[in-house]
């Protein structure tokens, strides 16, 4: 279990660890460090879902460890209230950004071991801040720095706990 203390509220999430080894190890390793501390949920798509873990308020990028394995093949969906990791078109390209579906999203599931078939790792799944993340979903949001969608006020990520 996890704990992400924000400046909207508290998210508890209960990791995946048996079905997705390799990202939660990456997610706690980056939550021990305190990486998280401060960075903010920068893309919010309303009805989609909300993503954070890899900007500091300003759009300021933060610098990640190693990329890891995409382990989306592990049975777990893109459903509303699950945690999955954000990448580049790369399957193999996570890091430290990740998001959470406020909606049921399948279209992001894995469905073949191409670059088009890959999909999202799901690790985890919100088991309690369920309105926090629904709050934070409705925020208002604009166009910044060359981003979309980004929350007009900041959403930050305090910290993490480790529970």
């Amino acid at each position: 279990m996890v704990k992400l203390h924000t400046n909207f509220g508290d998210i508890t999430l209960e990791l995946d660890a048996e079905k997705a080894p390799k990202t939660v190890a990456n997610f706690l390793k980056y939550a021990e460090k305190g990486f998280y501390d401060g960075t903010i949920f920068h893309r919010v798509i309303d009805g989609f879902m909300i993503q954070g873990g890899g900007f500091m308020s300003g759009l300021i990028q933060k610098e990640t460890m190693e990329e890891i394995e995409n382990e989306a093949a592990n049975g777990l969906k893109n459903e509303t209230y699950t945690i999955a990791m954000a990448r580049t078109p790369n399957p193999h390209s996570a890091s430290s950004q990740f998001f959470i579906n406020t909606a049921n999203n399948s279209f992001l599931n894995y469905t073949a071991s191409t670059p088009q078939g890959f999909g999202y790792c799901v690790f985890g799944k919100v088991t309690a801040g369920k309105e926090v993340v629904d709050r934070i979903g409705k925020v208002k949001t604009g166009s910044q720095s060359g981003y979309q969608d980004v929350p007009l006020e900041d959403v930050v990520i305090e910290s993490v706990e480790i529970c």
